[in-house]
């Protein structure tokens, strides 16, 4: 909400600066958001009236004006614009005068000039170029009350300041002038001057009756015609300058007072154009198929639960959010029907967003109008408008349902809360200020403490921690004692036996991954895709359709992200993600911790050193390798199966005898389901399991020489490395030290059938100088062992 500070200042006026002010609405709850100035940083611009308008002799588009205002009697200044005219009041920036900063960020300063061949001696003002208004079709045509030659800063009080407040939902009491002005005089201890509004006496009696069709929705409705009303009489200056600076713009003077009431007392109302209305007026929900053409022209289909308020022939308004364009008011109407109503909250929340709309009305109901304010507001807006257009007031028609009006409510703070709540005992006589000060009546009192009467714009209280608030609030939070948390903490046994998770995190952030956050629930074709028959736990109130299992995996959810970043031109992805998984176990569901990585796309970001190439199965197994190796565990891979895996690509994670995860290509087909067109690679780990670690232990480190062999032997295509590496390993001897692969070949010289793999042997004595014999021996018994075994041959 949108308000200027001397508005604000008209109502309750601290004595405090601006920037205090807006501190001090900011520590009470009331944040705001920004503050800047009425208008631009100008001086030397006064108010001057054109007394004389001549063409100039060599410019059509120009004119040379004699202006009133300045030091010399008249004053003559060259002026383009196509509204200037004789008897027009409008700012003049005298010579010498400076206007604020251009896109240089420097000041333009008036000199006497001479525009195509005629003097000009000042210039005539707009309100853009004064930075005080949007409007530049022209020059700023001000109220012609105002005194010829006054500095038009005092003339138009543009020392101002627009401030602008976001308010939480609950406090619906301040979405007004009245509400803030309250809240300031509390904050300050400061007297507020309210309006006086005294009952408009009906001097017509013409009336429509209402009939309250949906009470519980709409328990009070106040109506009043006033006939006669002349709409060419434009608003004040001071109230379209009000409306301009809480942002609202200026339509027409019906419009404009109706506005003014909801920034004003925060009572939303509207104005029917009576000659178009049929019959009384009803308010009742809508029916199935019925339609509504609102303010603008857009036709609505409504559905059957809107509020809305019709006459004999249909809908004419959506009830607390807007009217309809049939009975709107023109620059024809004569007779007005003018509403002011309390519509329950419960029944406008939500509706004006089924429409795709939201209106200052829609926002101030939803949250709450005072129910008290109806009769009020339509007394102050009658006041205005009889002021402003003329005409006759009707008799004030009010339909309610007393039953359903918001009851009176009443809360009891006892004095121990305060102590427990706020952390120290607050003197009673300051407790009963702030309350009362706020509003709220004592109607008790006894030893235990006190019982209160809430005031019927305060929607957001109805308990006692809700006066704690209050208290806290008003007492100022930057007052309220501070004292030192102590609680007892218990610090856990720390095992060398489970590895940190952080741990994995660093490691893969370090390898060029981001981590990724997923829903734990996802779409049924997703688990489908990933899981097949699998069953998952469904949920009984999903978000949407599309998010209506929970993840049994957690690489459905990279897979997600992946065609998320695929489809907005990222080539280059490296995710992980860390969450629970859930698997339906009978009745129950087990949870378990798990972490999934993904890769796709080339293997090093764009750069005039970076290699060729798309990522393989290898760099996947190769960050999954540099990932396990800080648990220190023996780990190996063996061939694996999954559905949603390529057969050929596919290797089970193995630790310590236990499978503790999966690693390996999608499916082509899962691509072809994605829409992604290259190679993506995954890996996911039982977390629990893979965070178990071996404690290091100290291994003296040898001073004899190690000795290396190299073994090639030719096997079936088909047999798995990490076999042979079993084989060899068993029967090599103690002295052997290390035992990898170095070559793999099949092709020209092999058995199509057949494969060679080359071995590398480093075999270590702790204690000794190995010997020929000693080597030749293990080499003969590992030949051996895979000749048996594998029917293998020495290549």
């Amino acid at each position: 909400m949108k308000f200027s500070e001397s508005w604000l200042r008209s109502w309750v006026s601290p004595s405090i600066s601006t920037q205090a002010l807006v501190d001090q609405l900011t520590m009470a709850g009331l944040e705001v958001d920004a503050v800047e100035p009425v208008a631009g940083d100008f001086n030397g611009v006064v108010v001057g009236e054109i007394i004389a308008v001549a063409q100039h002799p060599d410019a059509d588009k120009l004119r040379v004006c004699q202006v009133a205002g300045g030091a010399d009697e008249l004053t003559q200044v060259v002026c383009g614009a196509p509204n200037a005219r004789v008897g027009i009041k409008i700012p003049f920036a005298t010579v010498g005068a400076s206007l604020p900063p251009g896109p240089d960020g420097k000041p333009f300063k008036i000199k006497r000039a001479k525009l195509r061949g005629v003097e000009s001696f000042g210039m005539l003002c707009g309100q853009t170029e004064l930075q005080a208004g949007e409007d530049d079709s022209g020059l700023w045509e001000l109220p012609l009350n105002l005194v010829v030659g006054a500095e038009l800063r005092e003339a138009l009080n543009l020392n101002d300041n627009i401030i602008e407040v976001d308010l939480t939902p609950n406090r619906s009491d301040c979405l007004s002038i009245r509400g803030l002005a309250r809240e300031t005089g509390v904050l300050n201890r400061t007297q507020v001057s309210e309006v006086t509004i005294e009952p408009v006496a009906a001097t017509s009696d013409k009336r429509v009756d209402v009939n309250l069709g949906a009470g519980d929705a709409c328990p009070r409705y106040v109506g009043r015609v006033i006939s006669g009303v002349d709409l060419s009489r434009p608003s004040p200056q001071w109230l379209q300058e009000r409306l301009r600076r809480s942002d609202v713009r200026s339509i027409d003077a019906v419009v404009d007072v109706t506005n003014y009431l909801l920034l004003e007392l925060g009572q939303p109302m509207h104005a029917f154009d009576l000659g178009k209305l049929s019959g009384d007026v009803s308010v009742r929900l809508s029916n199935t198929g019925e339609k509504l053409t609102i303010l603008g022209g857009q036709e609505v289909e409504l559905n059957d639960s809107t509020l809305l308020i019709t006459d004999k022939s249909g809908p004419i308004a959506m009830a607390g959010i807007m009217g309809g364009e049939p009975t709107s008011v023109t620059a024809e109407t004569q007779d007005i029907f003018l509403e002011s109503a309390f519509f329950n909250p419960l029944a406008i929340a939500g509706k004006a967003r089924n429409y795709g709309l939201h209106t200052d009305s829609s926002h101030r109901f939803e949250r709450g109008v005072d129910p008290d304010l109806c009769l009020l507001a339509m007394e102050r807006a009658t006041e205005l408008l009889l002021q402003i257009v003329g005409g006759d007031a009707g008799p004030v028609v009010c339909a309610e349902r007393a039953a359903d009006l918001p009851a009176q409510r009443q809360v009891r703070l006892e004095r121990s809360r305060i102590q427990s709540g706020l952390g120290f005992a607050m003197p009673d006589e300051e407790v009963l200020d702030i309350l009362a000060r706020l509003g709220l009546v004592l109607v008790d009192s006894d030893p235990q403490g006190w019982a209160f009467s809430v005031p019927s714009y305060r929607f957001d209280i109805s308990i006692d921690a809700d006066l704690l608030e209050e208290l806290a609030r008003i007492y100022g939070y930057n007052n309220l004692p501070t004292t030192d948390m102590r609680i007892p903490a218990v610090i856990g046994l720390q095992t060398e036996t489970v590895l940190d998770g952080d741990r994995f995190d660093r490691q893969l952030i370090a390898r060029g991954y981001q981590e990724a956050i997923t829903y734990s629930f996802i779409d049924p074709k997703m688990h489908r895709l990933f899981s097949g028959e699998q069953p998952a736990v469904e949920l009984l109130n999903p978000i949407s359709a599309d998010l209506s299992v929970m993840r049994t995996s957690l690489i459905p959810g990279l897979a997600t992200a992946l065609m998320h970043n695929v489809n907005r031109q990222q080539q280059r992805v490296r995710i992980f993600e860390k969450g629970l998984r859930f698997v339906p176990n009978g009745s129950e569901t087990t949870q378990t911790q798990g972490i999934a990585g993904l890769i796709y796309g080339p293997r090093e970001a764009t750069s005039w050193t970076a290699s060729k190439g798309d990522v393989d199965f290898y760099d996947i197994k190769g960050d999954l390798e540099a990932l396990l190796e800080l648990t220190a565990r023996d780990i190996s891979f063996q061939a694996g199966i999954r559905d949603y895996l390529h057969p050929g690509q596919t290797a089970e994670v193995v630790a310590s005898g236990v499978v503790i995860g999966v690693v390996g290509a999608l499916h082509p087909q899962l691509l072809r389901e994605l829409g992604v067109s290259k190679a993506v690679f995954v890996f996911e780990l039982d977390l629990a399991e893979s965070l178990i670690t071996e404690v290091p232990k100290f291994v003296p480190l040898s001073k004899f020489p190690e000795v290396s062999r190299d073994l090639a032997v030719v096997v079936g295509r088909q047999l798995e490395v990490s076999a042979l590496q079993s084989a060899m390993a068993a029967v090599a001897g103690e002295n052997l030290k290390n035992l990898k692969v170095f070559d793999v070949y099949s092709g020209e010289g092999i058995d199509p059938q057949r494969k060679s793999v080359a071995f590398n042997l480093t075999f270590q004595h702790p204690s000794r100088t190995l010997n020929e014999e000693e080597i030749n021996a293990s080499i003969a018994a590992v030949v051996q062992r895979l000749e048996e075994e594998f029917d293998a041959s020495l290549r």
